[in-house]
């Protein structure tokens, strides 16, 4: 038999089945945050407007926590729920300069990321190298 437990609607419970199709469903959305040209199509379309959707974003910063932030595969989603609190910014995605400038920049981060990630990893193994060379010759 199912296991059932109280959902955040009150007077409805759900199944374990319903737990697992929400929780995949807010991962996907959640996950869809970290791209600045859907956020642009959400606030176009007067999602950002919304008191409701405002809520639901309020909602799911529960993705914050380690318990449920280890299955996100783009963790930079919750930097843009974060963001997504403040109505400044929202308003600002109805511009597609905003959203294409923010996806300019987190490009420019991941590739910087990469560089910076490869010099640091190279510098690492010379340093294990040297530390095993000065081992090896005889004293």
């Amino acid at each position: 038999m199912a296991s059932i437990r109280q959902s955040s609607v009150p007077g409805s419970q759900e199944t374990e089945e319903q737990q697992r199709l929400r929780f995949q469903t807010e991962l996907e959305f959640v996950q869809c945050l970290a791209n600045p040209n859907y956020l642009n199509f959400l606030a176009q379309r007067g999602y950002f407007k919304d008191p409701t959707f405002i809520n639901y974003l309020k909602y799911l910063q529960y993705w914050k926590e380690p318990k449920y932030a280890k299955y996100l595969k783009y963790p930079q989603c919750l930097f843009f729920l974060e963001l997504l609190q403040y109505e400044h910014f929202r308003k600002e995605l109805v511009n597609s300069q905003c959203a294409k400038f923010i996806d300019d920049q987190q490009l420019l981060h991941w590739q910087h990321y990469q560089r910076k990630r490869m010099t640091l990893l190279q510098e690492e193994m010379t340093a294990q190298r040297t530390l095993q060379q000065t081992k090896e010759k005889p004293g």
